[in-house]
């Protein structure tokens, strides 16, 4: 069989010596192939789409427990590739010939349990997006097929156990959830993919490519990727929105971590490495649809949610739906809570601001243990920083407040939003489209290959404001190099110099399920506005509550959090915020809540061991090995002793890193916690806590607010009862002088409007010492 192949290599060489089979292998995208076997050997015929680049790759069959692969190295044409399947059909008559298996548009991977290898194919897809002109496809129907034939199958095999991981390897549903692109790098954001190089291998190695450990093998054999698919894992939707008159794609995209991925209680806070449970990145993209030839518009936004970044766990209860909170592990120098954040400096730069939406206060404390000592581990965190190099770090008790009349929970936490798009800014920018011969764009996509240093100041969104409002295009710095430069022609279109995000806004709850996903819709809606602006569709970054275009949305953000709440917590989201936004029957909504809340508890109880063991197979954080137990047989956490060889499967180098390693954090001074048997008598004067907003709605309340800080003693209580109390004393005497009080009044039409991301605007919403803590990470309390 070698013969045949070298035999026709040989030829072809001699036929056409200047053939496409120097084309670089990263300039085609393979996406149809067919697979055949014989008894000794599977052929897989890949094609890239406009059917002129093909290659043939074969795979041993008599090998019993090893992967043996090997890729043809010439590039052939539609008829010399099915000249050469002719030959090994008939050097193979003998012994059965050449079969044909299937169609399949990309391999997942090969892994192995006990006896042989399997291959993992995608055997049907459906397109759900495109960015900029690169598909974006699901996964319809999978195949895992065995390497080895059956008769050396039948000798190596231990049928019961082998057959127990395949069940256990398919309830990890590729046709749920899972997305992935041949020519886009889904796993990344639009700005690194626009602005950054990485390609190929250490693609795959990201934290969001979920099928990074089943490509191994094939990806270290052939030290290319173009006939497996990089799966990310998360939520992908996307809708065309017509607004004055243009035409513009929204986006929404969540990809989550492979690392320390779970179910609900069984992957709880963080581990060793400074990776933490249920870690999400979401990214919301607005890119517009022009004619052919005419720059583009692109726009993205990122964001992230993770569990609270401690050691801490639930343990799963079939009596009891809402176990008990354990701080399982003392970490008094919090060495893991360091590694996460510095994780997040390398993976979006600085600054990262944390939004805490767990409870403050309760009877039997359990939420609020949590809460004192994720204070604690920043302030740990940050003594050993520069004042400008702390995390900032944001309170505020969701839970209370959606349960007050009085509280417009979106409203307040849009200006939250708003600040934090202040600090981070969003990306935009104008692409000269070049189209490559699959007619997708080539990246990066600005003139003569320049990318933006993403994290240079420079190029935040602050500093580009003036740009952002149509004003002073160019700023006649000789020493700024934008993507391609400063109205650079890229294929006679102009280019304009780009706004970069650089830091993030990570927000948890408990679960960063729930409440979480209520926060990243404000956040949302927020850069929405502000994006649409970028593209001058509109003329102001403020989007009402009340807009069509904020329920539009809306719905995109509920989609995700029932998808995600579903991954992580086995129910949809409880939605109740959406519910009551929409004005849903309040008896139906707490009967769904209700309902949902079963659901959850049931698959946390009685589903998720399984599911956190089909996991661990599928990710390799367990391979079984002879001798050892089998997956079922451990607990939880055991499997992360168990590797192959003695070695760990996990990568946790952060190979997608862009930015200085250095940690760049920003907050504010605090003492520590002393916690006590009871939530009521912790002293929660070390909190930024945001709950004073939702009792300043105005100016005058703002002076109030003012008044009674300035007012207090060095070791005052920051609290929203404490604010709430000294504002209530001078609201009479100040009535004069502000007009009336608008505490307790609904906000409805225009006054739901988030503010624009700039300093000189975002003032007018908050009191002075707020401004000042956000921007100077300096203490409320004097």
């Amino acid at each position: 069989m070698e013969d045949v192949l070298q035999e026709v290599q040989q030829r072809q060489q001699e036929i056409r010596p200047d053939s496409p089979r120097n084309l670089p292998p990263h300039e085609v995208f393979m996406q149809k192939f067919r697979l055949y076997e014989t008894r000794s050997n599977f052929y897989m015929v890949g094609r890239d789409k406009s059917r002129t680049y093909w290659k043939v790759l074969k795979i041993d069959r008599l090998e019993p427990s090893e992967l043996h692969i090997q890729e043809d190295p010439t590039t052939y044409t539609e008829k010399e590739c099915s000249d050469l399947l002719r030959r090994i059909h008939e050097g193979n008559i003998a012994i059965g010939g050449l079969t044909f298996v299937t169609t399949c548009y990309g391999i997942v991977g090969f892994i192995k349990f006990r006896g042989p290898y399997y291959m993992l194919l995608i055997t049907k897809r459906r397109q759900i997006g495109a960015i900029c002109g690169h598909n974006i496809y699901a996964i319809s129907k999978s195949q895992i097929i065995p390497v080895p034939n059956s008769a050396v199958r039948s000798s190596t095999v231990n049928y019961k156990n082998e057959n127990r991981y395949k069940k256990l390897l398919s309830m990890v549903d590729l046709t749920k959830d899972f997305f992935f692109s041949y020519s886009y790098h889904v796993m990344r954001s639009l700005q690194k993919n626009a602005c950054g190089d990485g390609t190929g291998q250490v693609l795959y190695e990201t934290m969001f490519v979920w099928n990074e450990f089943l490509t191994r093998g094939i990806r270290n054999i052939l030290q290319n990727t173009i006939w497996t698919v990089a799966l990310v894992y998360g939520f992908f939707k996307q809708a065309t929105l017509s607004i004055s008159g243009r035409n513009l794609k929204l986006t929404l995209i969540a990809r989550r971590s492979r690392h320390y991925a779970g179910t609900r209680y069984l992957k709880r806070g963080i581990n060793e490495k400074g990776r933490v449970a249920n870690d999400v990145e979401t990214e919301q993209m607005v890119l517009e649809d022009v004619s052919e030839g005419l720059p583009m518009h692109i726009s993205s936004v990122v964001q992230n949610r993770g569990s609270i970044p401690l050691y801490w766990s639930q343990e799963t209860s079939r009596l009891n739906l809402k176990p008990d909170i354990i701080l399982s592990k003392r970490d008094q120098t919090y060495e893991a809570t360091r590694l996460h954040f510095e994780n997040l400096v390398k993976r979006y730069g600085n600054p990262i601001i944390i939004l805490n939406l767990i409870k403050t206060i309760e009877k039997r404390p359990r939420e609020s243990i949590l809460r004192a000592e994720f204070a604690n581990a920043i302030e740990s965190i940050n003594e050993d920083l520069s004042e400008e190099n702390r995390l900032k770090f944001l309170h505020w008790d969701l839970n209370k407040h959606s349960r007050s009349k009085t509280t417009n929970v979106l409203l307040l936490l849009g200006k939250v939003a708003v600040y934090a798009l202040t600090l981070t800014g969003f990306f935009y920018c104008q692409v000269a489209p070049t189209l490559t011969s699959d007619e997708h764009l080539a990246w990066p996509c600005f003139a003569n290959g320049v990318a933006v240093d993403m994290f240079n100041p420079r190029y935040s969104n602050i500093n580009n404001m003036k740009h952002n409002d149509g004003e002073n295009k160019d700023s006649g710095d000789p020493d700024r190099k934008t993507c391609g430069g400063n109205n650079i022609s890229n294929g006679n279109q102009f280019v304009s110099p780009p706004m970069m995000q650089k830091g993030v806004l990570r927000t948890n709850c408990i679960d960063c399920l729930d409440r979480t996903n209520v926060a990243q819709y404000a956040y949302g809606l927020a850069a929405l506005g502000n994006q649409l602006h970028a593209l001058g569709v509109t003329t102001s970054t403020k989007i009402d509550l009340d807009d069509p275009l904020a329920e539009e949305l809306m719905s995109f953000y509920e989609r995700m959090g029932d998808t995600l709440a579903h991954q992580y917590g086995g129910s949809a989201a409880h939605n109740k915020i959406f519910s009551e936004r929409r004005g849903q029957w309040k008896a139906a909504t707490e009967s769904q809540e209700f309902l949902r809340t079963l659901q959850r508890y049931y698959n946390n109880a009685y589903m998720d061991a399984e599911k956190q063991n089909a996991i661990n197979v599928f990710l390799g954080h367990f391979q079984p090995q002879t001798g050892k137990p089998d997956v079922w047989e451990l607990d939880s956490d055991q499997h992360y002793n168990v590797r192959r060889n003695g070695q760990s499967t996990l990568d946790e180098t952060v190979r997608d890193a862009a930015i200085p390693t250095r940690v760049l954090f920003t907050a504010m001074q605090r003492s520590k916690y002393i916690e006590h048997e009871y939530a009521e008598t912790i002293d929660w004067s070390n909190f930024v806590d945001l709950d004073w907003l939702s009792s300043s709605a105005n100016s005058c309340e703002e002076e109030l607010l003012e008044r009674s800080m300035l007012s207090a003693s060095p070791t005052a209580v920051l609290s929203s009862d404490n604010v709430i109390n000294e504002m209530a004393r001078e609201t009479t005497s100040s009535a004069s002088e502000c007009g009336s009080s608008t505490m307790g009044r609904e906000h409805t039409g225009s006054d739901l409007r988030y503010g624009e991301a700039r300093k000189t605007e975002v003032v007018e919403g908050f009191s002075d010492n707020f401004v000042h803590w956000v921007m100077n990470g300096e203490a409320l309390c004097h």
